[in-house]
């Protein structure tokens, strides 16, 4: 363990995919798990804690009278509760690390962490911008919002998660890895200033020069960096497991390089690993790169 990161990791599994278009990722934390997660960080060096999942019930509708987003409810509850877990296991001086579950889980995550990192940095590697709202969201499926509601924007059950005081600032948000965005969040990105570094910018300057800039904006100022990691966004041929596949995503080694550099910079407050769905998976093999991606973020080194 070379980086100065908290030696002692709580894990908290999500079983939920009520925010996504795929059904299936609720299997998640187990294949996370059963790609041996704990044993991995235990070779590291680190205390591990696991908590258990929270889990999400199933309605029988997905909507709610009047209202758009689909499983609100459900939704509001989970994150609810993941936002308190969070909060506690960081009020014991534990590093969070959040096993999805659907993307809609960043929104109880960045809540908790919120709590006590009132000035939170974020890295956000995504295919997608997770921006929208229930006005310019085309499908109303939650996972594509979490980024919206932890900025502050969207339906007020899921910003008042953890307190509508404790959102991020737009220019501490860093988006590494994008190519499928909707009108709307491309709109609301210039809008804001958010930086997005999408697979463009990463082919013409290389992963170093895009993740040192991405450090240096979320963790400029900042009480610390939380990264949220969806799988989707690496490449389908290194991530088949996932229910939103984008073709020309993240290599392997870019995505493990970058998550060293930011293990090095060594401002690494809490991280969430989302959107690893087992049934549509080849050997559990997306669970394993995730695995190992969490390796790379939490300082395992070869020498």
């Amino acid at each position: 363990m070379k980086p100065s990161i908290n030696p002692n990791i709580s894990i908290i599994g999500v079983a939920i995919d009520l925010g996504a278009g795929t059904p299936g990722v609720s299997l998640g934390p187990s294949a996370i798990r059963y790609a041996g997660v704990t044993e991995r960080l235990t070779n590291i060096g680190y205390n591990v804690k696991d908590e258990g999942d929270i889990l999400a019930n199933k309605p029988i509708s997905p909507l709610t009278d009047g209202v758009k987003l689909k499983f609100l409810d459900e939704i509001t509850r989970v994150n609810t509760e993941l936002c308190n877990k969070v909060s506690k296991v960081m009020a014991e001086g534990r590093f969070p690390l959040v096993l999805g579950g659907d993307h809609s889980i960043a929104i109880g995550t960045i809540a908790g962490v919120t709590q006590h990192k009132k000035n939170l940095g974020v890295i956000w590697f995504d295919a997608h911008g997770d921006i929208n709202t229930e006005e310019t969201s085309p499908s109303g499926n939650i996972h594509g919002m979490p980024a919206a509601v932890s900025l502050g924007f969207g339906h007020e059950r899921l910003t008042s998660i953890g307190g509508s005081y404790n959102k991020l600032q737009p220019d501490k948000l860093v988006y590494i890895g994008c190519r499928d965005l909707d009108a709307g969040e491309r709109k609301v990105l210039k809008e804001l200033g958010i930086t997005v570094f999408t697979m463009h910018e990463i082919d013409r300057y290389g992963m170093t020069q895009v993740i040192e800039k991405a450090i240096e904006i979320a963790g400029d100022g900042t009480d610390g960096i939380h990264v949220s990691f969806d799988l989707d966004s690496l490449d389908p041929a290194y991530a088949p497991g996932t229910g939103t596949r984008v073709p020309g995503g993240l290599t392997y080694r870019e995505s493990h390089l970058a998550l060293e550099m930011v293990a090095l910079s060594q401002k690494v407050v809490s991280a969430e690993f989302v959107e690893v769905n087992p049934i549509i998976d080849n050997c559990n093999s997306t669970a394993k790169t995730a695995v190992a991606l969490m390796g790379s973020l939490l300082g395992e080194w070869l020498i």
